[in-house]
């Protein structure tokens, strides 16, 4: 049975680039990836509404402007094995503007065409693409085996 933690994951766009944080936390599982924002829903929450207090709480802005734009099913992804389920949101509209950095680690506005340079999860380069794109939304499965990418078992649908 897959019982998974529920994320959101957001990517917030303003002129040609994406903010991301570059986790540098020492013993944080995603230390030393660049990653989009987001967090665990809490009890009682919907996706967008974890999305936009993440958003908050980690870049200090408020979200006006968001779409799904994808789900990630990552079976065995957590450092203890845990299955994780995310929903991928596209951030185009905001206000505030986001610190140089929060308790992760730099916060940085990378061009969206330099994204395949950064170090980050080898199974995000298989979405990745598709939040930006445009096209119809996807649904993705990813999953890990000791932080490590199982690539017989990764599919990417659109829907």
């Amino acid at each position: 049975m897959f019982r998974a933690v529920i994320g959101t994951l957001g990517y917030v766009v303003r002129a040609g680039r994406v903010l991301l944080v570059h986790r540098q936390r020492a013993g944080d599982d995603h230390q030393g990836k660049w990653n989009g924002l987001g967090g665990k829903l809490e009890p009682g929450e919907d996706a967008a509404a974890c999305l936009k207090r993440e958003l908050r709480e980690e870049a200090g802005i408020d979200v006006t402007s968001l779409r799904l734009r994808g789900t990630v099913a990552w079976p065995g992804f957590g450092s203890d094995g845990s299955d994780w389920f995310g929903l991928v949101f596209l951030v185009d509209a905001f206000d505030g503007e986001p610190p140089e950095r929060n308790d992760d680690g730099p916060l940085r506005w990378v061009p969206l065409a330099g994204l395949g340079d950064l170090p980050m999860w080898e199974g995000d380069r298989h979405f990745l693409p598709l939040v930006f794109d445009g096209g119809p939304q996807f649904h993705a499965v990813i999953p890990y085996r000791d932080g490590q990418v199982i690539p017989e078992g990764v599919a990417v649908t659109r829907i």
